[in-house]
């Protein structure tokens, strides 16, 4: 397991009392979550700004370096539990591809026996991007490769595009791991996704919680928002932390419209048999 943070707003902004300050900050939840950390924010250039660490962010100076100097509109976080793959700096999220970030707290349910048929899921092209050893990083390419089928993925994409391909990575790869043995958990995939611009995650089989500017419940679909933070948990007792449902998909588009899916409807015209490949 792991933890995640997402935040946009429409002005840059400090996340550092996210990220340190707060009484259930990543800096505190850390003390379980310690096998890495990783920090991206986007400012004026197209690509995000990384930063990695591959030991607790609680003891390491740089987390809380790096979290007191990000004043941003788009910024990701997340530290690590280690599940799959190694404690090492390549398996450190966010994983990036282009103006893309990506981070996953869950797992991949038995992702050793069904690695090859996730695989299978993503574009050749695409895959030969992949450093690491992690299911989180597999299913990023996943995802990237249901956006390409449709968009140019170096180009702004419209926030339901993000949303779908989001959920059609949901439903393949929990097609192929989510079968037999109905005792096991099923696949946990909570993603959250952004291009610094759009921002999507979603829920399944974990918690997870948004605050909206000082609202005590989710936004309704069409309005604008001033800053959206997306976590694992509430990161303070606020009330202003709300969960997101199972089985949502949220986000915000470029100019900070809230927009609420359910993963069903967004991948009901997957076929069987579907191709899996980009163009």
């Amino acid at each position: 397991m792991c933890r995640l943070f997402g935040f946009r707003s429409s002005v840059p902004a400090a996340v550092h009392p996210s990220l340190v300050t707060e009484k259930n900050s990543l800096l505190i939840q850390s003390r379980e979550h310690k096998d890495g950390w990783g920090i991206a924010a986007y400012g004026v250039e197209a690509m995000p700004v990384v930063a990695h660490g591959v030991g607790p962010a609680h003891s390491d100076p740089d987390f809380e370096r790096v979290s007191s100097r990000v004043s941003s509109h788009t910024v990701v976080a997340h530290i690590r539990l280690a599940s799959v793959g190694a404690v090492e700096l390549r398996n450190s999220h966010p994983f990036l591809h282009g103006r893309w970030s990506f981070v996953h707290n869950g797992t991949v349910r038995d992702f050793a026996k069904h690695r090859a048929a996730v695989e299978e899921l993503i574009c050749p092209t695409l895959r030969a991007g992949i450093r690491g050893t992690t299911d989180s990083e597999r299913c990023f390419y996943v995802f990237l490769t249901r956006l390409a089928a449709v968009y140019p993925i170096a180009r702004p994409v419209p926030v339901e595009g993000v949303a779908r391909a989001l959920a059609e990575t949901m439903s393949l790869v929990s097609a192929i791991t989510d079968v037999g043995e109905s005792e096991k958990p099923r696949s946990a995939m909570n993603f959250l996704v952004t291009d610094g611009e759009v921002m999507v995650a979603s829920r399944r089989n974990r918690s997870l919680f948004v605050s909206a500017g000082g609202m005590g419940e989710l936004p309704a679909v069409g309005t604008r928002l001033e800053q959206l933070m997306v976590a694992s948990e509430s990161l303070c007792g606020s009330p202003t932390w709300v969960p997101v449902a199972e089985e949502d998909v949220i986000g915000v588009d470029a100019g900070l419209v809230f927009h609420k899916w359910r993963v069903p409807e967004l991948s009901k015209d997957l076929p069987p048999g579907s191709p899996r490949h980009a163009a």
